[in-house]
């Protein structure tokens, strides 16, 4: 089989060979997966002020890092920090196909391997910069009717993502969306089906529609949601802290609804101990419990959280052995 045909199998629980494998430095890599190009409508702007560095993303908010710590910090100053800057907000322009050029190069270069156009972030993550998270949140109870007009802004620029996707090639989109605490999600069961439940099913079918699997992205504890996501039409979901779930139910929970895991070793509890026995035995637990539905990964900031390549190696050298991939 084909790296893209082990990847399908695994998304469809049809009894793959093996896992796939989504590794950078010259490991096993069965996808091909390629971003979308700034809005031309979009200027950004990246400086560094003492020891923190601030950038602009594509819908003008001010985001804030710390220089050599993580990747991507936290929103800082959002576009919409109050509510009369709505009407003149600038909306990038993703309907662009200039936008998917370099993405459809590299899907054409790539044609045995599972393409996957990354998306960014998806409603609740793209919306809630706008705002900064706290507001957000409280928006939610406060100014309902801002909320989903802003909302509708986001899922009108990630339709045209899932357009562009399908003509240039995709099998899947990937998008991400933290929901998830340590204990639990963000906002409940009830407040998330009035509010999300619609645009997430709309999204999926439009993707379903043009034969395009949905990837979704989420950290933390999101157990309480799952059943919901499952019926918006989530395909696959991208865990980076598997161990946070009893990894027995949520391998039978996404088993008995044909859905996936798409994971690293744990991020949070496993990874970062530096300890060869317990990441090589939990590599290999989390390999037997999630066979036959199972997409393995690296994770792109290992500096971010603390982790030594070699730590990392070892997890992908007990994924790897007993397949032949080393």
């Amino acid at each position: 089989m084909t790296s893209r045909e082990i990847v399908a199998a695994n998304l469809e629980n049809e009894s793959p060979p093996r896992p796939g494998f989504c590794f950078s430095g010259g490991r096993q890599n069965d996808f091909a997966i390629a971003g979308i190009s700034v809005p031309e409508n979009v200027s950004q702007q990246r400086w560094v002020e003492g020891g923190t560095e601030y950038y602009t993303d594509s819908w003008g908010n001010i985001w804030h890092r710390l220089v050599g710590k993580s990747a991507k910090g936290e929103v800082h100053k959002p576009v919409l920090a109050s509510w009369d800057r709505l009407e003149s907000l600038c909306v990038p322009d993703f309907d662009n196909p200039s936008l998917y050029q370099a993405a459809e190069e590299a899907f054409a270069a790539a044609p045995d391997r599972f393409r996957v156009l990354s998306l960014g972030g998806w409603i609740f993550d793209q919306a809630r910069y706008l705002r900064r998270l706290d507001q957000y949140l409280m928006d939610l109870v406060e100014n309902r009717e801002q909320v989903l007009r802003i909302n509708a802004l986001v899922a009108d620029t990630l339709a045209a993502k899932i357009r562009h996707a399908a003509r240039i090639g995709a099998d899947a989109v990937f998008f991400t969306e933290d929901w998830g605490t340590q204990t639990g999600p963000l906002i409940g069961p009830s407040m998330w089906r009035e509010v999300f439940a619609e645009p997430y099913a709309e999204l999926t079918s439009l993707a379903h529609g043009y034969n395009l699997k949905v990837i979704m992205h989420s950290c933390g504890y999101n157990w309480i949601l799952l059943d919901d996501l499952i019926e918006a039409g989530i395909d696959c979901f991208q865990f980076d802290q598997p161990a946070a779930y009893i990894m027995s139910d949520l391998a039978a929970k996404l088993k008995r609804h044909r859905r996936s895991l798409f994971a690293p070793l744990d991020i949070q509890q496993v990874l970062p101990t530096g300890d060869e026995n317990l990441i090589r035995c939990e590599a290999r637990r989390l390999l037997d419990t999630f066979a036959g539905a199972l997409l393995l990964k690296d994770y792109p900031d290992l500096h971010g959280i603390g982790v030594k390549p070699e730590w990392d190696q070892w997890a992908y050298e007990e994924f790897a052995r007993p397949y032949g991939l080393l």
